[in-house]
């Protein structure tokens, strides 16, 4: 028998593994090679679990279906309360988990993997799948496999554990002591010019990628406890209305630490809906009063009241922080990247440091969510980092993953500690900044 080549790319096995926890898939059958036949299937997977099974059909769907019971030839129903079918989709996996777990599985010996009555891969021994949306699992047919029932191909995979977690690609100290080093780094920070007493950060992403977050994250490491300042939650429209800056304090009622995080309106993929791009040239050029409500449908103005005609630098942006939710990356619309872009080349032109802030890495991964120090050794967060190095336009150097404090009421040592190394990055770039300043006006002056 030749050697088995697996049809689903490293990218498609790492979103299903996401959902598996830590581990790797091992191909067992493979229709092409072993025959698309019940009794082909049967030989090579009976016994064998947890298994994922694989459909692809011409059209280019990728489809199939994860249980935990091994096949069998019995004719019976078998309960697994964790079966599920799944779409893949551009990078990304749409679950439907089974809705009667007494049905979830059924072992019959003419066919390939059968799921419940909803869903068979060989069925009747043939290069067709069976399809019933309204029976034991609840999944819109068009979606998963653009009701396109030929198959072209049926793997069927063994899910085994990762006995070993890949070895992390960024070294992080998970110890308490690093936290109180990072914060103290953080308090006696000085940007490089002296008319200037805290950087200034500009925060940009799509509604609900945790912006707000991420300032409250911040402000309740240096306050011991989480607390909830800014406006914050999920909602289908930005929450924030207004450009808000918000000073961070050493403590409940201490000096303000040195580093000013401004807060915008999220973007939308619609047109005249979220922060309009016009608006922020006037806000990285420190123009936009603080409590300026935003307006999509008309941009900012100079008669606007509040509106600095002259600012310092003290009120220009040092450093942009674009706030990405991880589980979007691959789902991001394409407006959106446009909006991004534009954003962007405006940025550029003013010599703006820029980063990535990927948020809610912890609900991307199962690995993650269990233990957040994984977060480097997940392969799947890295695959998720490139591509938004990628869409965004900035080196995977750039691109900083957090967790910020959503449901939790107590503090956690992991997840401070990358809060805290994210806002270590912001200095670093706001020192860039600087560094960039200095060569233009030293440009300058020898030119003149």
């Amino acid at each position: 028998m030749s050697t088995l080549n697996s049809l689903l790319s490293k990218n498609q096995q790492r979103t299903i593994c996401s959902q598996l926890g830590s581990v790797k898939l091992k191909l067992l059958y493979k229709a092409t090679v072993h025959g698309f036949t019940g009794a082909a299937f049967h030989q090579q997977c009976d016994n064998q679990s947890p298994t994922v099974s694989v459909g692809y059909n011409a059209s280019g769907y990728v489809f199939g279906g994860y249980t935990k019971q091994p096949f069998s030839q019995s004719g019976q129903y078998v309960n697994d309360d964790q079966a599920f079918l799944f779409g893949l989709t551009g990078g990304k996996l749409q679950k439907y988990p089974v809705t009667s777990a007494a049905h979830a599985i059924r072992m019959i010996a003419n066919a390939g993997p059968y799921f419940g009555e909803s869903l068979v891969l060989v069925n009747g021994s043939q290069p067709v799948t069976y399809s019933n949306p309204q029976s034991y699992y609840k999944f819109n047919p068009a979606e998963m496999h653009g009701n396109d029932l030929n198959l072209t191909e049926c793997e069927v995979y063994l899910v085994e554990e990762s006995t070993e977690l890949e070895k992390p690609w960024r070294n992080v100290i998970w110890e308490t002591g690093k936290r109180k080093e990072l914060m103290e780094s953080i308090k006696n920070y000085k940007p490089p010019d002296s008319s200037v007493s805290q950087a200034r950060v500009l925060l940009i992403g799509q509604v609900g990628a945790g912006k707000s977050s991420f300032f409250n994250s911040i402000n309740s490491v240096f306050r011991g406890h989480v607390t909830s300042q800014a406006i914050s939650g999920s909602s289908a429209t930005s929450l924030t209305t207004q450009f808000r800056t918000y000073s961070v304090r050493d403590g409940q009622g201490g000096k303000p630490l040195p580093i000013t995080l401004c807060d915008t309106m999220g973007l939308e993929d619609s047109k005249g809906a979220g922060l309009d791009v016009n608006d922020i040239s006037s806000i990285l050029k420190g123009h936009v009063p603080d409590f300026y409500q935003f307006n999509p449908a008309a941009p900012l103005h100079a008669e606007v009241q509040g509106y600095r005609k002259s600012p310092g630098l003290k009120d220009k942006i040092h450093c942009v922080a674009y706030v990405i939710d991880a589980c979007k990356v691959s789902i991001m619309p394409t407006k959106l990247e446009e909006k991004l872009e534009a954003i962007r080349r405006k940025v550029n032109l003013l010599g703006i440091p820029q980063l990535v802030l990927l948020t809610k890495v912890d609900e991307a991964c199962p690995l993650v969510k269990e233990d957040l120090r994984n977060i480097y050794k997940s392969g799947y967060i890295q695959d998720i980092m490139q591509g938004v190095s990628t869409k965004v336009g900035v080196p995977l150097s750039c691109v900083v993953p957090v967790k910020n404090y959503s449901g939790e009421l107590e503090l956690d040592l992991n997840c401070d500690i990358l809060l805290l190394s994210a806002v270590i990055q912001m200095f670093r770039f706001t020192d860039n900044y600087f560094d960039e300043l200095s060569d233009r006006l030293g440009s300058t002056e020898l030119k003149d």
